[in-house]
């Protein structure tokens, strides 16, 4: 059984672009509730988010970027920077902590102290382009943590894996044609942001999916064009925009995958990280808006990372 590090923080739960906004602190509670109820909860380390720092930030995004989202932070009720995106007198804080579990993440993996991690954090960070907070997201989590892998700990390739039904289109934007970071990923299209089918980058391995594909495709994605791209890559850590909205349950999308499809990709990846990365997985939530299958989905997720 491996030690897998959970790292979460309670500041994630006060960021809130209100009611009945999608992506809400309900989903972490989903998740926390779930793992107790299963009994999973006590086959992980816990570990609070630190807050990420401007110099680790900086790696990723510019400075008026990060002085924009701070200026926008409001002392009381929701601000929006765009109609999706808002942020509350709390976000500032929440979207620190979301970029500084993936830091915490990394070091941990990298120091032996975890075998692998799992980010359970808000808001997410995949849509945040290098200087446009967009799509619910305010930094680019994943990025943060890949520079930091890369930047801190001397990496010389990290893979970064999205299986999120949106593109992410953000982390495109900040690693496209950086010949250190191989993203793999699959998304439906057309779809929110519109984005990824067309002359990636030839460090992006996109493989996009039209609405109503389900775990046959999704796996054929997996086994016939992300592994061999990783496998030539030879990543020294693999990281996860870990996103669960392609499940048949959320109206969020269209794609019609089921837990076992996210417990077999992450068991793929293990094998891929067991060959190149020394068994080095960061997983970082993304999406998952329907708080029943998001807590089944992280949970087979989690089971397999844990190994149990």
């Amino acid at each position: 059984m491996s030690t897998t590090a959970f790292i979460t923080h309670r500041d994630c739960l006060l960021h809130d672009m209100g009611a009945h906004h999608p992506e809400c602190p309900q989903r972490l509670t989903a998740i926390n509730d779930y793992m107790i109820a299963q009994g999973i909860d006590a086959y992980f380390v816990y570990h609070d988010a630190p807050l990420a720092t401007f110099e680790q930030l900086l790696r990723v995004h510019p400075a008026s970027h990060l002085e924009r989202v701070k200026r926008a932070s409001p002392e009381m009720g929701v601000v929006h920077l765009d109609p999706d995106t808002a942020m509350n007198p709390h976000t500032w804080q929440a979207a620190l902590r979301a970029a500084g579990s993936g830091v915490l993440a990394v070091d941990l993996v990298m120091s032996g102290q975890s075998q692998n991690a799992f980010c359970a954090v808000r808001p997410p960070g995949h849509h945040c382009e290098k200087a446009n907070p967009m799509g619910f997201c305010f930094f680019n989590n994943v990025g943060v943590a890949a520079r930091h892998a890369l930047k801190a700990h001397g990496l010389e390739r990290v893979a970064i894996i999205d299986f999120d039904v949106h593109h992410g289109n953000g982390t495109e934007d900040c690693f496209a044609g950086d010949e250190q970071v191989l993203m793999c990923s699959i998304f439906q299209h057309p779809f929110y942001p519109y984005s990824g089918a067309d002359n990636p980058a030839a460090n992006m391995c996109n493989v996009p999916l039209a609405s109503g594909c389900g775990g046959e495709e999704f796996r054929d994605a997996v086994a016939q064009v992300w592994i061999p791209r990783l496998r030539e890559f030879k990543p020294q850590m693999i990281l996860i925009s870990a996103g669960f909205d392609g499940h048949y349950e959320d109206d969020m999308g269209g794609l019609k995958l089921v837990e076992k499809d996210y417990a077999w990709c992450t068991e793929q990846l293990m094998k891929v990280a067991a060959e190149f990365s020394n068994k080095r997985i960061v997983s970082m939530l993304e999406g998952g808006y329907v708080m029943s299958s998001l807590a089944r989905s992280v949970g087979a997720h989690l089971r397999a990372l844990a190994e149990i």
